[in-house]
């Protein structure tokens, strides 16, 4: 069985490496299945192939190792460990520049020398995004189940989520940053929230999809600006789709340089801590470490309309 273990090595090198994923069917029988545990779900070749390409491509120094390999009949284990840097984007997910350090281990079964199924509970689109500080919010995207577990609950349609949340009276945020050339760049944000005092935590939900969404995986801090009822303009420009959102803006950096908005309500400078992926939308959580206060009523939503904070009239 030596010959065996040397050649899953070689070809592991070869692909995971050197992106020489061909290299697999030297190892691979006819029928081969990749069982994914954590998932619950099963796949071929094609699919590991593609999985190692994305990887190499969002982390291009990866580096893999085989650091055992266990032979008992026909069936294997095989521990591995991997180390990397996250410079490129892995499906929707911007870089980080995090260093990837993990491992983990796959077992299989052979059929006439050749694996024919393999079992992993590590995923790269899971573990591996957790791994560089952007984990998912996992089984919060499970479908939902009634009181015994087993019959689905009909979910709620998006026109009745969406009617419910305009009855959430909330304020009316700009979330900034910078990108990695030092530009500002921002997003009128209503999913705001603080989270605890001591010590100063608070969160924002930005969608996927806003041009400020890389921006704020690459920086380690971001600015909180409370609009104030004076600032409707402010409001209609950073919930544009416009490509210089501070052109003519008066503002200025924070401490740690995210841009804070001049005649907010309040604004704040926190310091990124968590990424949660969810769906759509990633969930930041910040610490706070600089802030200003000012004696300017806010602007305030609800049901689609703004309101003056001070006289809850409308703007």
């Amino acid at each position: 069985m030596s010959d065996f273990k040397t050649l899953v090595r070689s070809a592991w090198d070869a692909a995971w490496n050197h992106g020489d994923c061909d290299a697999l069917d030297a190892i691979v029988h006819a029928d081969y299945e990749l069982e994914n545990a954590g998932l619950g779900r099963t796949s071929g070749l094609a699919d590991l192939k593609n999985q190692v390409l994305e990887m190499r491509l969002a982390i291009p120094d990866l580096r893999t190792t085989v650091d055992k390999i266990v032979v008992d009949g026909d069936d294997f284990a095989l521990f591995w460990s991997a180390t990397g840097t996250f410079m490129n984007a892995f499906g929707d997910v911007p870089p980080t520049r995090r260093v990837l350090q993990s491992q983990g281990a796959v077992q299989g079964t052979l059929r006439e020398g050749r694996i024919i199924r393999e079992r992993v509970a590590w995923d790269p689109t899971v573990d591996m995004l957790s791994d560089l500080g952007t984990p998912g919010l996992g089984s919060a995207f499970g479908r939902s189940t009634g009181a015994s577990g087993s019959t689905a609950l009909e979910m709620p349609s998006i026109e009745d989520l969406k009617e419910f949340n305009r009855k959430f009276v909330t304020g009316v945020t700009v979330v900034t940053t910078q990108d990695s050339a030092g530009r500002p760049r921002g997003l009128a944000v209503s999913a705001y929230m603080p989270i605890s005092l001591d010590p100063p935590l608070v969160a924002v939900c930005v969608q996927n999809s806003s041009s400020t969404y890389p921006s704020l995986f690459e920086s380690e801090h971001l600015g909180i600006n409370i609009i104030a009822n004076t600032q409707r303009l402010v409001v209609d420009t950073f919930a544009s789709k416009s490509d210089d959102k501070f052109a003519g803006l008066d503002w200025h950096a924070g401490p740690e340089g995210s841009p804070l908005i001049r005649g907010s309500a309040a604004s704040i400078e926190a310091e990124i801590k968590e990424r949660f992926r969810a769906k759509t939308h990633v969930l930041i959580v910040a610490q706070v470490t600089y802030l200003e206060v000012s004696n300017v009523d806010p602007m305030v939503y609800k049901a689609a309309r703004f309101y003056d904070g001070g006289s809850l009239i409308e703007i």
